[in-house]
């Protein structure tokens, strides 16, 4: 047993601006950073203040791939205080959503550095942060300096660190940039009848693509909207459907081209512009982020023209105003050992009620009813940067994804188990009900009869009067998990990043405290060793 190690001093200052939680998350941080367990010192009070000012600290600079703003959990207001007085990409790195997505079609470090060299223009490409980001990096870029000779705050492109996406392009359907058209086989409802949920089983054929791809992988479809959401945009504007623009007409380019979701700030520029008294107060105060009726954060592009009767936008101006259509990324939940030729999603449908209108997910619900068997779709694969199996097969994994977060766990199991690796295997899965929403049941049963899968724990939140989640079941036999993670388990953990992934965060948190006898600060920078080792891994959304 490890001896108890005595408490770190507290890092961060109480008036700092942060939650408890965030506070002791901060210390753990930089505990990890110091490496106690290497013999160094922890940082003094005047080295602790200059790090959360963004100075250099004595002896040496804080280094930005630890830095504390890339904690997706700590509000964008918190995370741009923590960079103030760091190099104009570092502050545009802190605006991302801190996910590494791969949505933007580069991790947030490289969409960061490709902004500020002027390489990529496009400043709304970041998906978890959404409006808040591109407003942000707006205001950043507006910093850029168009004689940087004068003015040197932040390095020159030159200083910055060359990657893959700035030397050359991606080979096509290895980006964003350039997909490929695969064609769609098939959906299986993963629920069964009684479920509060909707979630398929996707399959497509990328046989003919020149695709291939890892476990751990993710998958891009660019989705088309709704037609009905098309016309109903259509009529809003009162424009006419066929309106030729660029060798197509205004209703292909909404339906294909164009996002419809939550309206850009540009429209209510827009709408400001052709509109005048306290109609244009209102429109200017939305294309500002303010809220003067109390109902931005609701208004998709449909529901803002119809917040502004009767303009009649000219339809090029309307298509500039609106931001371009992106692709969704999906975890593969297939390995390419076992499903030679083809890729398969596990997808949520996402629709929800806002007044009298039901919302519909753009590519889940594309996926779920719009695109047919035999229908092309474009499509990539983003590579994982830093979600893979251990290079050894011998090594034990433990796999923590409820919901359509067993996805990726099921391509490593089926990997696992063609390729005969003799690692251990453990999968928490859960969801609301078990005879329900047991997702992949026949195929875990077979795995675990069969010894692929070690263990199986199962967590149901809705057939009980108390919610049992994931965290509650990791609690439950945590000096098993403990003795796994001693023995040189990695884990791996998909799903939401904002709640599930910080609780069971948080547990594994406590299982090292209270099982490996350290104390909470301890535990917190023993799993920022994993993190940094490459023992622990997330793919969260």
């Amino acid at each position: 047993m490890n001896p108890v190690r005595p408490p770190l001093q507290n890092l961060i200052p109480e008036s700092a601006p942060f939650t408890p939680e965030q506070r002791v998350w901060l210390n753990g941080f930089f505990a990890g950073f110091l490496s106690l367990d290497g013999g160094l010192t922890a940082l003094s009070p005047e080295q602790s203040a200059a790090v959360l000012a963004g100075l250099p600290a004595a002896p040496a600079e804080e280094a930005d791939d630890g830095a504390p703003w890339h904690d997706q959990t700590i509000a964008l207001p918190a995370r741009m205080k923590l960079a103030e007085g760091r190099p104009l990409p570092r502050r545009m790195m802190a605006a991302m959503g801190q996910q590494d997505c791969g949505q933007c079609g580069f991790n947030c470090e490289d969409y960061a550095n490709a902004i500020f060299r002027k390489t990529e223009e496009r400043l709304n490409l970041c998906v978890p942060g959404g409006k808040e980001t591109a407003r942000m990096l707006k205001t950043l870029y507006a910093e850029l300096d168009p004689a940087p000779v004068a003015k040197k705050e932040a390095p020159t492109a030159a200083e910055l660190p060359t990657t893959a996406a700035s030397v050359a392009p991606a080979a096509a359907g290895r980006s964003r940039d350039h997909p490929v058209e695969a064609v769609f086989v098939s959906r299986t409802r993963l629920n069964k009848p009684g479920s509060e949920k909707e979630t398929w089983h996707v399959e497509f054929d990328i046989s003919g693509t020149g695709l291939d791809y890892t476990v751990g992988d993710s998958f891009g479809v660019f989705p088309v909207n709704d037609p009905e959401l098309v016309e109903a945009v259509i009529g809003a504007a009162g424009a006419p459907p066929d309106f030729p623009i660029a060798g197509s007409t205004l209703r292909e380019a909404l339906r294909c081209g164009t996002c419809l979701g939550p309206a850009p700030d540009m429209l209510f520029q827009l709408v400001s512009y052709l509109t005048g008294g306290e109609r244009r107060k209102k429109a200017k105060l939305l294309s500002e982020g303010g809220d003067p009726d109390g109902d931005a954060a609701t208004l998709d592009v449909l529901a803002a023209l119809e917040k502004f009767p009767g303009l009649r936008p000219d339809p090029e101006a309307l298509l500039e105003s609106l931001n371009a259509l992106q692709p969704r990324l999906y975890s593969i939940s297939s390995s390419p050992r076992v499903h030679r030729g083809r890729v398969t999603l596990t997808v949520d449908t996402v629709r929800y009620p806002v007044g009298s209108r039901l919302r519909l997910g753009c590519a889940s619900t594309y996926l779920a009813e719009r695109v047919k068997p035999g229908d092309k779709a474009r499509v990539y694969v983003q590579k994982a940067q830093h979600f893979a199996l251990p290079v050894d097969p011998a090594a034990s994994i433990i796999m923590i994804g409820p919901g359509t977060g067993v996805a990726p766990f099921r391509a490593f199991l089926h990997e696992r188990m063609a390729a005969k690796a003799p690692g251990r295997n453990w999968l928490f899965f859960g969801h609301q009900r078990r005879d329900h929403d047991f997702f992949y049941e026949d195929e875990l049963a077979g795995m675990k009869a069969a010894g692929v899968l070690t263990r199986l724990t199962l967590a149901w939140s809705r057939d009980a009067e108390e919610k049992i989640y994931v965290q509650h079941r990791m609690a439950d036999v945590g000096r098993d998990l403990w003795n796994w993670i001693t023995e040189g388990a990695h884990i791996y953990v998909c799903g939401d990043a904002q709640r599930m992934a910080m609780d069971v965060e948080r547990t594994l948190v406590d299982i090292i405290a209270a099982h490996g006898a350290r104390s909470p600060e301890h535990a917190i920078a023993f799993l920022g060793e994993l993190k940094k080792t490459g023992r622990y891994q997330t793919d969260v959304y």
